[in-house]
């Protein structure tokens, strides 16, 4: 009989280091094939919860809030695509890439979960904002997504545009930030255990060994 273990993976849709931490995860968790079952949520966590509808410029988020100039932005973002390869994902970085609001995708993550198909629709919408250069912000990239996950599109549209489970997510968000998360990725297994940042497969291995020794 397998054992079940729970990780919570708290992360936001535009974050690049959230797809190379899910990445070290999947490889992690591959280690553990027939051994154990992984029960993934994903929490949310807005990196640009004041971004305008247009969104910003990639270039000027990151100037502004780290101040890092645009030769070293290139260099850190090349790299990031470089990790992201490594886990067979295909990160696009051009000059004109933006950061959007992610709150409605956040709402959608939340439907999902509670449909069973969320882990489908994150990657789904991963691949559309780093892969496809589509905004996570836009209700129509948001249903063409779920469908791509597997959900009904009419009722991906319908918890969009009612403004569902709004309350649901901010209130995860602020358990989140109570909990003492400020950055992402943030993987908690079993409750117990947490990993933080892009951390390599043998990180997130040693967490859920730990984990399973303490399941009955």
């Amino acid at each position: 009989m397998t054992k079940t273990v729970k990780i919570d993976f708290v992360s936001d849709v535009s974050c690049p280091w959230c797809v190379i931490g899910l990445g070290n995860l999947d490889v992690a968790l591959k280690r553990f094939e027939g051994q154990l079952t992984a029960d993934i949520r994903f929490q949310p966590f807005e990196l640009n919860p004041g971004a305008p509808p247009e969104g910003e410029s990639r270039f000027d988020n990151v100037a502004r809030k780290y101040n890092v100039g645009r030769e070293q932005a290139i260099a850190n973002r090349e790299r990031q695509r470089a990790l992201a390869a490594q886990v067979g994902f295909d990160m696009v970085t051009p000059d004109e890439s933006r950061f959007y609001n992610t709150f409605d995708a956040h709402r959608l993550l939340h439907w999902a979960r509670i449909e069973g198909r969320q882990v489908e629709l994150k990657r789904a919408l991963l691949a559309a904002y780093h892969t496809n250069m589509q905004n996570p912000g836009d209700h129509g990239v948001l249903v063409a997504a779920a469908e791509s996950a597997g959900l009904e599109g009419a009722a991906a549209r319908d918890v969009l545009t009612s403004g569902r489970y709004a309350d649901e997510v901010r209130d995860t968000e602020e358990k989140w930030r109570q909990a003492g998360i400020s950055s992402v990725p943030a993987v908690v297994v079993n409750d117990r255990y947490l990993i933080t940042g892009a951390q390599p497969p043998e990180a997130f291995e040693q967490a859920i060994r730990k984990a399973v020794s303490e399941v009955a």
